[in-house]
Formats: C-alpha cells, sequence, structure tokens
C-alpha cells in the first residue's frame, strides 16, 4: 500500500515537473514567437542582413548621330569577406580529376596577377583584418578582368559593379565635354549639363549564412536605381576630328601657342565642330596642363584685327552711311582730325580704294574713315546686337564675355572699326559670321540641342528665335565684297576652292602685353561659302606662331576645312560666278 502511494507520489512529482518546464517553454515561445517577434526578427535581420548599393549609370553624350561621346562603362571592385579566409588555410578547387588544393598565398599570387598587384597587397586584404566581412582588393576592374577573377574559385570573393566614365575618342571634342573627377563633374558639358546626365543611384540589401556567402534568392531592392538621361550635341564626330587634326598640324608647322577653329551650319546656328589645340583627353587629365582643361574657344577673347571689318562693312550699308563703291583715298598712315593716328599692316603708295577695295586690301586707314559715318553710340549697339561683350547663347563653362567699352576715346573710335581697342572669343567671331552669312538674321549658337530622358521625352531645348541686325541686303552685299578677298586679294592662290563660290577675310592682330602691342600676333581666317547662298561659316585662329606671323599662316588650314566641309555635307558647286565688285576708283 506503502509502495502504491509512494510510486504516484513521484508520477505526480514527475508530471508537475514535466508541466513546469513545458509552462517556462511556453511562456518563452510565446515571448520569442508573439510578443518580441518583430523585435528579434529585425536584431536577426540585422546580423545577417547586408545593404549594398545600386549603382546607376551616367548619361552619355552623343553627337548629331548619336556616336557617343562620352558614356559609361561597367567596372567592378573585387570586395573580400576576411571573416570567412581567416577560417581557411586551404581550399579545394575544382571536381574529380581536376580537383586541387590551393593555399591563400597561392590564391593571392593568382588574383594579383589579374589586377596587376603585388601577391602581398592581395595577400594582405585577405588576412589583415580576420574579422572583418568586408574589405577591397582591387578596384575598377574590367569585365575581362572580373570572369578572370571568378574563375579561380576563391571562397569568399565578392565582384560589385558599377559604371565608370569613358571617353571613347580621347581628346575629340575633349575640350566641349570635359570631364568627371572622383569629385564630380569638373568641367566642359558635363559640367553644365549635369543635371541632365547625373544618375540616382538605388539600394538593396542580401541575407547571408554563416560563412558570409549570399543567400539564393535574398536580395530586396529598397530603393530603384535611375540613370542619367543623353545630351544631344550639334557635334559632328568625324568632322570634328578632322578639324582637330587639321589645325594641330598647322599649330605645330608654324610653332603657334594655340590654335581654335570652328564650323557654323548658317542656317539654324548649330555648331558641328569646335576644336580646339592644345585639348585635353578627359581620359587622361593628369596629362594635360591646366590652361588645356577648357575651351579656348570660350574662354580665350582677344583682339580679332581684320576679320572684324566685314560687320563694320555692314554697319555702314545697314545705316546707309556708304556703299560697296564709296570712295576714299588711303595713305600708309592717316591722322584724323582729332590727332588719332592709324596705320596699314605694311607701308603703301596712297591708294583710290572703295568699300570693296578696303575689305580686299584689309585697309584699316579706308574703314576708318568711313566708320566714322555712323556715329560711336550707334555702332556700339550694333556690335552688341552681334553679340560683341557678352557670352553667347550656349552659355558655356567659363565664357568670357569678352571686352566692349560703352564709350570710345578718340582713337578707340576708329581702331575698333578694325578690331583692335575691342576683345571677342572665337565662339562670337562664329556668331558674327552665321548672322552675316544669314541675310543679317542672329540665331543662338548651339551646342545641345536638348536632354533625351529613358522614356523618351525630350527636355531642355534651346530657343531658335533669331533677330535681325542689319537688312538682308547689306548682309548679302558684305558677302559679295568679301568674295574679292578670294579673287583677287593677296590670299586668292590660297582660298581658292574649285567650284565653289567663297567669301572671306583675313586678321592679323597684335598682341598687347601690360598695354603695349608686341610682336606677337594672332592670325585668323574667317570665311562662308558657297558665297551665293552661305551653308557654312568656318573661322580658323592661330595664337602667337613664331614663323608665319601673317594670315598666310591660316589659310591654307581655312581652305582645308572648307573643303572638308563642302565634301562632307555635299554641298552643291556654284553655278553663277562672283560679282567682282570695283575695288579702285
Amino acid at each position: 500500500m506503502t509502495a502504491a502511494r509512494s510510486t504516484k507520489r513521484r508520477v505526480a512529482v514527475c508530471i508537475a515537473l514535466i508541466v513546469a518546464v513545458l509552462s517556462v517553454f511556453v511562456v518563452r515561445l510565446v515571448d520569442i514567437q508573439v510578443v518580441r517577434a518583430s523585435e528579434l526578427t529585425t536584431a536577426a535581420l540585422n546580423k545577417r542582413a547586408t545593404a549594398i548599393t545600386t549603382y546607376a549609370a551616367r548619361g552619355t553624350i552623343v553627337d548629331n548621330h548619336g556616336v557617343v561621346l562620352a558614356g559609361s562603362v561597367l567596372r567592378y571592385d573585387i570586395t573580400v569577406s576576411p571573416r570567412t579566409l581567416s577560417k581557411l588555410k586551404t581550399f579545394v578547387r575544382g571536381q574529380g580529376s581536376q580537383k586541387a588544393l590551393v593555399t591563400l598565398e597561392q590564391a593571392a599570387t593568382e588574383l594579383a596577377a589579374v589586377t596587376g598587384q603585388t601577391p602581398h597587397d592581395v595577400l594582405t586584404a585577405f588576412t589583415a583584418k580576420p574579422n572583418s566581412d568586408f574589405e577591397y582588393v582591387a578596384k575598377s576592374v574590367s569585365t575581362d578582368q572580373m570572369r578572370l577573377i571568378r574563375n579561380l574559385h576563391i571562397p569568399a570573393i565578392y565582384p560589385r559593379s558599377h559604371p565608370t566614365r569613358i571617353y571613347p575618342d580621347g581628346a575629340v571634342a575633349g575640350n566641349l565635354l570635359g570631364f568627371v573627377g572622383t569629385d564630380g563633374p569638373q568641367n566642359g558639358l558635363e559640367f553644365t549639363e549635369n543635371k541632365c546626365l547625373a544618375s540616382v543611384d538605388g539600394s538593396s540589401t542580401y541575407e547571408r549564412g554563416a560563412n558570409g556567402v549570399q543567400l539564393p534568392g535574398s536580395a530586396v531592392t529598397t530603393r530603384a536605381a535611375v540613370a542619367g538621361g543623353t545630351v544631344m550635341t550639334t557635334i559632328d564626330h568625324d568632322l570634328q576630328w578632322s578639324v582637330g587634326q587639321m589645325i594641330a598640324e598647322q599649330a605645330l608647322a608654324i610653332g603657334a601657342e594655340s590654335a581654335t577653329a570652328s564650323v557654323t551650319e548658317v542656317k539654324t546656328g548649330k555648331v558641328l565642330a569646335l576644336a580646339d589645340w592644345p585639348a585635353v583627353d578627359p581620359n587622361n587629365v593628369d596629362a594635360t596642363p591646366a590652361k588645356s582643361l577648357g575651351s579656348l574657344a570660350f574662354t580665350a577673347a582677344y583682339e580679332p584685327g581684320s576679320t572684324f571689318k566685314p560687320m563694320t562693312a555692314a554697319i555702314l550699308l545697314d545705316k546707309k552711311a556708304a556703299t560697296p563703291l564709296s570712295q576714299v583715298v588711303v595713305p600708309y598712315r592717316w591722322v584724323s582730325k582729332e590727332g588719332s593716328v592709324v596705320r596699314d599692316a605694311t607701308p603703301h603708295p596712297v591708294q583710290q580704294l572703295t568699300l570693296a577695295g578696303v575689305l580686299q586690301q584689309s585697309s584699316n586707314v579706308g574703314i576708318s574713315q568711313l566708320a566714322i559715318n555712323v556715329p560711336s553710340k550707334e555702332r556700339y549697339t550694333y556690335m552688341r546686337a552681334f553679340g560683341v561683350g557678352e557670352p553667347t547663347a550656349i552659355d558655356f563653362q567659363g565664357e568670357s564675355a569678352g571686352l566692349l567699352a560703352k564709350t570710345w576715346d578718340d582713337q578707340t573710335k576708329y581702331d575698333v572699326s578694325f578690331g583692335q581697342g575691342v576683345s571677342v572669343t572665337a565662339a562670337q567671331m562664329a556668331g558674327i559670321y552665321q548672322t552675316i552669312g544669314n541675310g543679317g538674321l542672329k540665331l543662338p549658337l548651339t551646342l545641345v540641342t536638348g536632354c533625351k530622358h529613358s522614356d523618351g521625352t525630350i527636355t531642355d531645348v534651346p530657343t531658335t528665335v533669331g533677330k535681325q541686325i542689319v537688312s538682308e541686303s547689306a548682309a548679302k552685299t558684305v558677302v559679295q565684297m568679301m568674295e574679292g578677298v578670294v579673287t583677287g586679294g593677296g590670299l586668292s592662290s590660297l582660298l581658292t576652292i574649285p567650284g565653289y563660290r567663297v567669301a572671306a577675310k583675313s586678321g592679323t592682330a597684335e598682341v598687347a602685353l601690360n598695354g603695349v602691342y608686341t610682336a606677337d600676333r594672332i592670325v585668323s581666317l574667317a570665311g562662308l561659302a558657297p558665297a551665293e547662298d552661305p551653308q557654312y561659316a568656318v573661322i580658323v585662329t592661330f595664337t602667337k606662331p613664331s614663323t608665319i606671323k601673317t594670315s598666310a599662316a591660316a589659310a591654307p588650314t581655312f581652305k582645308k576645312i572648307m573643303m572638308q566641309v563642302l565634301k562632307t555635307y555635299r554641298v552643291t558647286p556654284s553655278t553663277t560666278p562672283s560679282p567682282n565688285l570695283p575695288t579702285t576708283w
């Protein structure tokens, strides 16, 4: 009896203990799975979840045919989990008869051979921080390198992709494109068009196991990446390359310090080519002198010299203050009634020239005598309307407005008529000749036609509204007078293009230093073709040549570029002769 009672008591105690233990487990389970479920889930996820950046590609810059001038390609950062590798001294690579035992030292040597690092550097990344789950081994390796690394099958190695900026043709249009540095866009269109080009990186998370390896199917996007848009330019890639080659060749031949050249579509104001020499290679910025990182065509203002005279002639004709046959007596040296002195470039006997002859012979004295038929204030207003003294509509980074004083003294009022006492940029000169070639209708110069987004929409389209600066008849008459430079001027043999009527004007400007003109020169050649209905304006400028210091140095390059343009765009040859306006009386 006593034994049975004792047995029952022991069973009861055991059951009570079991119930008590189970109750503790139930309470704990409820606490974990119900009361603190959210908190514990988050904590667990944080311990095994890894956040990563999803990189979006920066937008592209393309030419007028869609050729990529600046773009992005995938590069890879090679990362490692040293904590995972620290548990390994060796690992097995391959299967079956191909199995091989590989040490970490061997793996580091193999990876270094791909990346170009030293085995020591790679091994240090593997082992220096044994408790770390993330360290860089190498940055910005190519896709081919990444594939070779992946084929090494080294445990705990993870490639992370991100876009890197490239410029497929190096220095071609580098002066316009600018570049992207470690701190973002630094220059050119990369800087001014960053609103269109900029991308927005996304983010995602993935869960990893105890060995640090990503769990399949665990990746979750938390913010989608957004790629940048496409900046569409007016530049013709092939023409830009050709123009750059031509000015570089001549600049080296004549010992010039720098050079610029532009090709502008007269009827639209689109800049088809605008080359500087020297020019930055955006792929190798460190090799470029600081003064060549931008575009001289926009930032370097200079006294244009005689290429300014066609604008003065257009003002005279528009105000009916002169005609192509207006007569003037031209000595080599002329003293105005105020005592101002004007000289022509070279000594000559007294000449009897018409306005057409003044342009053909590039007479400073002749244009000065005729220019004062229009009051200074009115000429200033005209010049501002032509774009002198203010940046172009392109609004390029660091663009200079040049210099045009609002009031002129007795000397300056003559000097500005032939391009002294005033400074312009090559881009402003392109605008002046576009206006003259387009019947006096000035159109905004255009380098970017808009930003194209991923959905196909286009924004930031520039205005194309023009302004009539001088009458159509005045502009056309100036072009006819400029033809005389090609048909009968001193550079005629260097400028004539068989089959085409060409209108041109040369310029040789003195370079001032500390307010005093020096022996240095800036030589230019600007012109239009075909002259009977101008389609293209070409301007070539060389700064401080050391051998040929006259516009004869620029004429051959002008001719080459204009011939290339006429050929490239299949311009119909001229069918009517030049007017051959009288140049003397």
